[in-house]
């Protein structure tokens, strides 16, 4: 079933661009950075929370710090129907860091994470062994060229006008 898109306006980006800048900030340093009131951040960061705009509050681990330096992405054929299989059997696995279902040539595209090219040989073996997976093809990075990103996007948007939030509105 199909969400809805939220309507974002041009201080609902202040915010998530605050948010992004400063990950540790509260509501309070938000507000200041935003010059807007504290309750006014409180309800828009709500509001974007419900929307499922603001997906999560994990923080961003880099697996290559934390020792599993050798990373690759997968893509899989997988039988026929097989995809609610494929996904309970890659999400046993430790090192399938994410996987997509997608369309093309392969049926589902993993990224995976180990500690050695060792590790990676178990990871693409236990991949290899379930019994949905037909065929894989794996390529390894050597680094990483754009991290993974978000507010350049959302800056592509067209913001609704702000309504609300004068202070906002005035200092822009």
């Amino acid at each position: 079933m199909a969400r809805t898109p939220a309507k974002l306006d041009e201080l609902d980006l202040a915010i998530l661009t605050a948010m992004h800048e400063h990950q540790k900030a509260g509501i309070l340093e938000l507000s200041r950075r935003t010059r807007v009131a504290r309750a006014t951040v409180q309800s828009r960061i709500a509001r974007m929370e419900e929307a499922g705009v603001i997906a999560s509050y994990d923080p961003q681990i880099d697996v290559s710090a934390a020792g599993f330096d050798v990373e690759a992405f997968v893509t899989l054929e997988i039988a026929q129907g097989a995809l609610e299989a494929v996904a309970a059997d890659l999400a046993a696995i430790p090192g399938v860091l994410e996987a997509y279902a997608t369309t093309g040539s392969s049926d589902v595209l993993c990224r995976i994470g180990a500690d050695s090219h060792a590790g990676l040989q178990t990871v693409l073996l236990s991949i290899d062994r379930t019994t949905s997976v037909v065929r894989s093809h794996s390529v390894i990075v050597l680094s990483t060229v754009v991290p993974r990103r978000t507010l350049p996007l959302l800056r592509t948007l067209t913001p609704t006008a702000t309504s609300k939030a004068p202070a906002y509105r005035n200092a822009h």
